[in-house]
């Protein structure tokens, strides 16, 4: 008999959510999403209950994202993409906004869809296996789930380096800048590659072609590096998440975020890029895409604001 992908119960003043995919590193598909909206839901009525906490089943993490296998499958037949993500922004602004404690238990891997679940809510918990990132431009969509409006408030730029590279954090870093509350046992040392003057220095402004030129002139070998992390990753996506990460700096709530969040994930999610991203890192896991743009150069800006114009 297969197992429910998502367990629900409450006891001893606690409504568990459980994610339980381990082999996906519980990735979250539309049916998941559902199912802990409909918990929450429950949990939020029920006086007996008070706080909810978030766990992952297995031992490799929390959440690794959301399924972006389903999402690709529904763009390639003419699914609904929309109702992929209107799922689960409704799923991050409902934990952003939940009336209890909403505990998120981020051991291990915790990225992308994952990040949804967890740092949007008020008791965010990492440990030494903690590793948190935004790694959507490596497969050309951007960095979702509300989660440019923290990385946008970041001091000097690290935002911007996460948002653009997709770099991970250990939990030291994680509640430095923002992501996590506090860490149940040993705190791990900061990243050192989070640490240098090079971020601020290299990461400014509104143009991504300009970033990368600057941080591979840069003498910091961790700036040469992201460098060439960004010149592997989709020039479309790196232009689209840089433009997103600059305007949700001026959403005060992440409410006011939410039309600008859906209308990129679906445009995005409907391009040939994202469909080609996924297929060589996730189907054939080639890790060689065949991007449409050879470089941040061929990136017109017309084409960026293309993305943000209105869903018809």
């Amino acid at each position: 008999m297969t197992e429910p992908e998502v367990l629900a119960e409450a006891s001893g003043g606690v409504g568990r959510i459980r994610l339980n995919r381990p082999r996906a590193i519980n990735a979250i598909n539309l049916s998941m999403m559902r199912q802990i909206a409909a918990a929450l839901t429950e949990f939020a009525a029920d006086d007996s209950v008070e706080l909810v906490e978030l766990t992952g089943a297995g031992d490799r993490g929390l959440c690794a994202g959301a399924d972006v296998r389903e999402l690709r499958e529904r763009a390639l037949t003419g699914g609904d993409v929309a109702e992929f993500f209107t799922t689960e922004y409704a799923l991050n602004l409902m934990i952003a906004e939940y009336p209890k404690p909403y505990r998120a238990i981020m051991t291990g891997i915790t990225m992308g869809g994952g990040m949804g679940l967890s740092v949007h809510g008020s008791d965010r918990v990492v440990d030494a296996t903690s590793t948190l990132a935004m790694p959507e431009t490596q497969i050309a969509i951007y960095p979702d789930v509300f989660v440019t409006h923290l990385l946008a408030r970041m001091p000097g730029e690290i935002g911007t380096h996460l948002a653009l590279t997709g770099a991970s954090v250990n939990a030291a870093d994680a509640i430095r800048l923002g992501l996590a509350d506090r860490c149940e046992g040993p705190l791990p040392e900061p990243s050192a590659a989070l640490a240098g003057a090079w971020i601020a220095e290299c990461y400014g402004g509104n143009n991504a072609e300009e970033i990368v030129a600057r941080l591979a002139e840069h003498d910091d070998p961790f700036a040469q590096a992201a460098a060439a992390e960004l010149e592997r990753r989709s020039p479309l996506s790196v232009a689209v998440s840089l433009e997103a990460l600059r305007r949700a700096a001026q959403f005060p709530r992440l409410v006011d975020q939410y039309e600008q969040e859906l209308t990129l994930a679906v445009r995005m999610a409907r391009g040939a890029e994202f469909i080609e991203g996924v297929r060589a890192q996730l189907i054939d896991r080639d890790r060689n895409p065949k991007w449409s743009h050879a470089s941040l150069a061929e990136v017109s800006r017309a084409e960026v604001l293309s993305y943000f114009e209105p869903l018809a």
